[in-house]
């Protein structure tokens, strides 16, 4: 893992067992200062963890009580091979030229779980990163590209107007690039990844580019990698990043944590409108976007518009500048479309110029950081030698009834600390 690390206060044995573990290869910069819960000042040798390459530095307040795990992209390159570094090399080229066949194979090497495979993608998303903050400098501090996610309950229409939404946008000029999240089955595991078959006209745009992925049962539907695959994206010259997701509840919050802006898609006559609202969803939109208003339907389409503008002046105000707004849109006829896009671009420069629009990517980062801390963390837990052994018989003890789980638990994290 790449990403720098912020641990506040870290407890002695939880330190010692993650230190030895799963960051072999980094160095550990601490403050002088610095004092674990064990009273043992960091200035130290940290001989008792068993560490023999830590490096000492005092910060320049000398009171900042933070660990932190670094690591730069020449180190993470010395350990490729010739073999490794010229498939790294071609990717990033063939990306920051635009190649889509580049772009889809660095989001397939990010995607594998294949332990090399994801070192060799923290090497090329670091360097993707470096060119991408000087890029943020020439343009001023301002975002390169403008993300947008999209969600809303099968059958809201989403494929249909992104399709139409994406040709628009094309056709004014702007790269789009599709991210489009498809359930996998808790069966089989595999998906139907049909969002291409959907978006026929969009697939064949050279301006465009859809990328299904499977959730591989991802809680809320939005794939760990997903905000990698973004990173890719705007490496590859893409102006507008759409993230598509699966409306089972959780997606809206997950997706939320990785947009600039978050649109729900609601069909009319779809049963109870306001059901948003008891969910929390409908909170955590910045527009809302009432489909398939034509025909017969424009009347029911016009309802629930008026009711969600009722609903949303009760509900608190995420933005200090900026007031959720309801718009009806047709993908059949196009109606609504275009000034959906206008609110849309309403949106971003009234975020920008308040500098909520950073603000907000600054905390998705680290909201991000920790949810792939939470992951990886319990996947090291779960494959541990001597707590995969034991945690067949303990659910057993479990499902039985003769241990309770917060027992299981404690005995299992017994078993991980006490390894060595």
């Amino acid at each position: 893992m790449n990403i720098p690390m912020l641990l506040q206060h870290p407890h002695r044995d939880f330190l010692k067992v993650l230190l030895r573990t799963l960051y072999r290869r980094y160095h550990f910069i601490l403050p002088s200062s610095t004092h674990l819960r064990s009273g043992l000042p960091c200035a130290q040798p940290f001989s008792y963890l068993g560490l023999h390459h830590a490096k000492w530095m005092l910060p320049s307040n000398g009171l900042t009580r933070k660990l932190c795990l670094q690591t730069t992209l020449k180190e993470q390159t010395e350990g490729l091979s010739d073999k490794e570094q010229r498939l790294v090399d071609e990717l990033y080229t063939g990306l920051i030229q635009g190649q889509r066949a580049c772009l889809a194979e660095a989001i397939t090497l990010i995607e594998s779980t294949h332990n090399r495979k994801k070192e060799l993608a923290q090497v090329l998303l670091q360097k993707v990163l470096v060119r991408h903050r000087e890029q943020e400098k020439l343009n001023k501090g301002k975002p390169l590209a403008f993300r947008v996610g999209l969600s809303g309950p099968p059958g809201a229409g989403k494929s249909t107007f992104i399709e139409y939404f994406g040709k628009m946008l094309t056709e004014r000029g702007h790269k789009l690039s599709v991210l489009a999240v498809d359930p996998s089955s808790c069966t089989s595991g595999g998906s139907l990844l049909g969002d291409k078959t959907r978006m026929t006209e969009l697939s064949r745009d050279m301006n465009a580019y859809i990328r299904p992925s499977p959730t591989r049962g991802t809680l809320g539907g939005v794939t760990r990698t997903t905000n990698e695959a973004i990173l890719l994206c705007e490496g590859g010259g893409y102006d507008i990043i759409l993230i598509e997701t699966v409306g089972v509840g959780q997606s809206e919050f997950a997706v939320a944590d990785m947009v600039d802006m978050f649109v729900l898609l609601l069909p009319p006559a779809g049963g109870d409108e306001l059901q948003g609202i008891k969910r929390g969803i409908i909170e955590m939109a910045d527009l809302v976007a009432i489909t398939k208003s034509d025909g017969d339907l424009v009347v029911p389409a016009r309802r629930i518009q008026a009711e969600y503008v009722s609903a949303l002046k009760l509900l608190r105000r995420r933005s200090g500048v900026w007031r959720p707004k309801v718009i009806r849109i047709s993908a059949r006829s196009g109606e609504g479309i275009t000034e959906m896009w206008d609110t849309m671009k309403e949106f971003q420069d009234v975020m920008l110029a308040s500098g909520e629009l950073t603000a907000k990517r600054q905390k998705q980062q680290k909201v991000w950081m920790w949810n792939l801390i939470r992951e990886n963390v319990v996947e090291h837990f779960r494959t541990h030698p001597t707590v995969r052994e034991q945690i067949p018989l303990l659910e057993k003890r479990v499902l039985s009834g003769a241990l309770s789980p917060g027992l299981a638990a404690d005995l299992l994290l017994k078993a991980f600390k006490s390894r060595d």
